[in-house]
């Protein structure tokens, strides 16, 4: 378990609280200036906070009790941005640099666990953009580090190799037994990727929970932008025959159970993938919860997914998105113009707070 709480005033303000599990993976996404790196660059030991507690293991850093453990001490392995690597080095000279007892086989086996085995001998100049990244992630794994640290390693790559770089990142992750940070500033990256993921905003944590949670209900609308929430609406509970429902222009919408107050005004989230399409052909049993009906205003297909646009009949001049599977779209037929009926899942609504 890594648990790190660091403040500071300069030269980047901070205020960030965060944990890992061994195993698992935490992404920390929020805007360019956030202080992401700024965090690795303190849990790695390359910048000292002027305040806090990181603690692995061992604890490599307590402001209370004077405690700094230098970078070699921590046994951290980090991959950076650039992948850093010494252009005047071989492949296996520069992970051979981060061992403290360089052994030519371990390397060896490092090189055939990123898929680089037989090129040993070549300098970093000789390799593509991917296979840079392969072997910085090799050197950091050549310290035994007790947790490893990737700050925003994909983004030189083009696309292509970036999601063959997922898939074999993913992969590794079933061999490591050790807490992974991954900054990054791309959602879908740290969705695919992460167990946790943590939202930082000018220096501090906003909310930290499982990919879904936060996704999906996040606790604030601030962390809602963040994460590119693509339905939030506002509303009001009201009690309609003993029970709390969310009126939503002239919609009364069912609900979990909730602590908001009778009369409070709220915002309302529902994820575009949550939303259920009533088929055509054949009835749903989600038809009896929370019916709506819309007119499709527009459609746009990325990758086997197609976001619906839709408009909800009556006086409801808001738009509201559904994903759903292109062939879902093509066995319904649908087409923009066309009126269709839709269920916003109580389950699936989420409340925060105006």
């Amino acid at each position: 378990m890594l648990e790190a709480t660091i403040k500071q005033q300069q030269p980047i303000p901070l205020e960030v609280q965060l944990e890992c599990a061994a195993g698992e993976m935490l992404a920390l996404v929020g805007p360019s200036g956030s202080g992401k790196t700024t965090v690795l660059r303190c849990i790695a030991g390359l910048h000292k906070p002027q305040q806090g507690l990181i603690r692995s293991q061992t604890i490599w850093f307590d402001s209370n009790h004077e405690l700094n453990y230098s970078p070699q001490q921590r046994r951290v392995g980090m991959v950076f941005q650039n992948y850093a690597l010494f252009p005047h080095l071989t492949v296996m000279q520069n992970i051979m640099l981060a061992m403290q007892t360089p052994q030519e086989h371990k390397v060896r086996a490092l090189l055939e666990q990123v898929h680089l085995s037989g090129l040993e001998s070549r300098f970093p100049s000789q390799l593509s953009g991917g296979q840079q990244q392969r072997v910085a992630l090799a050197r950091a794994l050549a310290r035994d580090p007790e947790v490893l640290l990737l700050d925003e390693p994909f983004s030189a790559v083009d696309k292509v190799t970036r999601r063959k770089l997922y898939l074999e990142l993913h992969a590794l992750r079933r061999q490591l037994s050790m807490p992974i940070i991954l900054v990054t500033h791309d959602l879908d990256e740290a969705a695919m990727l992460a167990d946790q993921m943590c939202v930082i905003h000018q220096g501090k944590t906003l909310q930290q929970g499982t990919v879904e949670d936060v996704l999906n209900r996040p606790q604030s609308l601030n962390v809602a932008r963040l994460t590119d929430a693509r339905n939030v609406f506002e509303g009001k509970i009201v009690l309609v025959e003993g029970q709390k429902k969310l009126q939503w222009c002239e919609q009364l919408l069912e609900i979990a159970d909730t602590d908001f107050a009778v009369g409070s005004n709220v915002y309302w989230i529902i994820a575009p993938s949550k939303i259920l399409l009533h088929q055509r052909r054949r009835p749903s049993r989600g038809e009896q919860e929370n019916p709506v009906q819309a007119i499709i205003d527009d459609m746009i297909t990325l990758r086997g997914i197609t976001t619906v646009l839709m408009k909800v009949t009556g006086h409801n001049p808001l738009l509201i998105q559904m994903d759903i599977p292109e062939h879902v779209v093509e066995r319904n037929q649908l087409q923009r113009g066309e009126h269709i009926g839709l269920s916003l899942l109580r389950n699936a609504i989420h409340l925060i707070e105006q």
